[in-house]
């Protein structure tokens, strides 16, 4: 590859920093949201199927 081709080391940086951005502002929150709701999601499903937590009576 010439000169040309490789990006260069300050253009990298900014694009890993743009990354990082991304990843801990949108991505991070979207996936802890999808997780925590489809967790509950499936709880409360089990809870229509198996009845609430408890003794029985």
């Amino acid at each position: 590859m010439t000169e040309e081709q490789l990006p260069s080391t300050r253009e990298q940086r900014r694009r890993e920093g743009r990354l990082v951005l991304f990843i801990l502002v949108f991505l991070f929150p979207i996936l802890a949201v999808a997780i925590v709701g489809g967790y509950g999601f499936i709880v409360w499903i089990l809870q229509m199927i198996f009845g609430p937590p408890g003794p029985p009576t």
